[in-house]
């Protein structure tokens, strides 16, 4: 039997998993991420986990196919990041360091991309070889999986829907610093910006609080079935939903699988990206299916795992 190692770092955690070849995980584990001097003790402190549960789990250096790793930044095809602002990271040889510090072969990812090779082979697009994810968190993140393989791109940034331009009139800046990006509408603080600026005007009756509201609140609203919670969801819906029609034309999935905290909404959430996505897309696109994502917080190690597996 042969194993791997997959790694997903995050801001504040490191979440680390130990596979099977076939991708069942026999343990996983956290560490936490320090970021402390420009994030240098990140990969020792991973290399020095993996040799401890390498050591516990009694396995052999021949027993192991590698590590994966996704971080939160562009990575190159050779496993350079030019910076990580979660991670305090400048420039980082992430691919040869890691290698040198562990004796393993190393693959490296971005995140998003990774989380999306995770549930391609693990999750809701499973049996598929063709997928978008969309991952709406804090951001919108994104992986675009080709005939299998991430779509990484010239500089590692292959796959950031949440950049993609879908309001031309848009004056206020976007966290990148463009106007229009998916993410001021999509994300769950794009949300919470939509419903304050509809709650702003609205003069009919709404469950719904203007000073406090979470994107949490308005789908709860939505569900309760609050009338003014459900124009800020065609709008939010409107928005994703076109964006999503623009990318299948260039990259024709077969699923598109939705991820991140606002998808704990639910299945209430597909409708409305579903309509407005039909609306505008190409012919041959529209016999796409949506799923919610399945693999929750291990989308991100099972990705990596998967990554180091295919090398």
């Amino acid at each position: 039997m042969k194993y791997c190692f997959g790694v997903d770092v995050g801001g504040t955690t490191v979440k680390m998993g130990l596979f099977e070849e076939n991708g069942t995980i026999v343990d996983k584990w956290e560490i936490t991420t320090d970021t402390s001097e420009e994030g240098k003790s990140i990969l020792p402190n991973i290399a020095a986990s993996i040799a401890k549960k390498t050591e516990e789990h009694q396995l052999a250096k021949e027993d192991i196919v590698g590590v994966g790793v996704g971080v939160p930044a562009p990575v190159t095809a050779d496993g350079v990041v030019n910076g990580s602002a979660n991670l305090g990271w400048k420039y980082k040889e992430v691919k040869r360091e890691l290698e040198e510090l562990t004796g393993l072969k190393a693959e490296i990812g971005n995140d998003a991309n990774v989380a999306a090779l995770g549930e391609m082979w693990k999750g809701g697009g499973a049996g598929e070889k063709n997928m978008i994810m969309v991952t709406l968190g804090t951001g919108v993140g994104g992986g675009v999986i080709i005939d299998g393989k991430m779509l990484v791109g010239q500089n590692g940034a292959g796959g950031e829907i949440g950049h993609l331009c879908v309001n031309y009139e848009e004056t206020d800046r976007c966290g990148c610093g463009n106007r229009g990006c998916l993410e001021q509408y999509a994300s769950a603080t794009g949300i919470v910006r939509l419903a304050k600026q509809k709650l702003g005007q609205e003069m009919r009756p709404t469950i719904l609080n203007k000073e406090d509201v979470t994107a949490k609140d308005v789908f709860d609203a939505v569900k309760a079935g609050d009338e003014v919670a459900k124009e800020i969801a065609v709008t939010f819906g409107r928005y994703l939903g076109y964006g999503l029609a623009n990318l299948a034309a260039v990259a024709d999935p077969a699923v598109f699988v939705i991820g991140g905290g606002v998808s704990k909404a639910g299945e209430v959430l597909i409708p409305y990206i579903r309509e407005p996505y039909m609306e505008r897309a190409f012919f041959a696109d529209k016999k796409v299916k949506f799923v919610l994502a399945e693999l929750g917080n291990d989308a991100g190690i099972c990705g990596a795992a998967k990554l180091v597996l295919d090398a």
